[in-house]
């Protein structure tokens, strides 16, 4: 399993770097908790899953235990401050990615909890899950990564998405953070890329694409070109 996120979080004028992804190691246990929307709502719901989580020690056997967990205040959330929020003209906007794997489980999972506190389980048949700013990097996902993709394929896939989604997304920067899982390992392994890090490879996609348009078969539009051009002779 492999996470990223990017580090900004914009508070009116203001340009912040925050980190978006809480991981929880030790004996037994395994996971991460990565979130979009309001921050101020992220940090209050962390704050009282922590404290719960340290407490309930039963739920530390299977990682569904622990999103109904977070779920629980994230509805506890939700009644605190929605009204509030809306008096403002906001939303409660608060979406998380749980991933990872407990000593229960025969295997990693990846849990999606919604603002309203439900949540599903992502399967095998969806490779991927995407919060936050969506539509940039989910074209380059789509055509290329399937469930039998190694780590290392999905993580550079992953990359290309991110570099679309920062290109495209005023609220998307670096730095980087990425968490990678391996399944019965119960370590995450986190790592935070700055631009220049990957620099060259962005630089190397964005060329890569432009020759791949030049290399596009154009019989099809040719034809059309040839009507445009034929067409503007007779109109001369």
């Amino acid at each position: 399993m492999v996470g990223i996120a990017d580090t900004r979080v914009v508070a009116g004028n203001e340009c912040l770097i925050a980190r978006k992804i809480a991981t929880y190691q030790g004996p037994g246990f395994s996971f991460f908790a990565m979130s979009s929307g309001l921050r101020s709502l992220r940090d209050k719901i962390l704050l009282h899953f922590e404290e719960n989580f340290a407490r309930e020690s039963a739920v530390r056997d299977r990682l569904y235990k622990v999103v109904e967990l977070y779920a629980r205040q994230v509805r506890r959330v939700a009644l605190e401050d929605t009204e509030p929020l809306e008096r403002s003209g906001l939303k409660f906007n608060a979406s998380f990615l749980i991933g990872g794997q407990m000593s229960g489980d025969s295997s990693h999972k990846l849990y999606l909890v919604y603002p309203e506190g439900n949540w599903v389980e992502i399967g095998p048949d969806t490779p991927y899950q995407i919060i936050g700013a969506t539509g940039f990097g989910k074209p380059i996902l789509e055509r290329t990564v399937t469930y039998q993709d190694s780590m290392a394929f999905a993580f550079k896939v992953g990359l290309l998405a991110f570099d679309a989604t920062r290109l495209c997304a005023a609220d998307v920067d670096f730095p980087m953070d990425v968490v990678f899982y391996s399944k019965g390992s119960f370590n995450l392994i986190e790592h935070r890329y700055e631009r220049d890090d990957v620099r060259e490879i962005s630089n190397w996609w964005q060329e890569r694409m432009r020759r791949s348009v030049h290399d596009l078969p154009s019989e099809w539009i040719e034809r059309i070109f040839s009507s445009l051009i034929s067409g503007e002779t007779l109109a001369r």
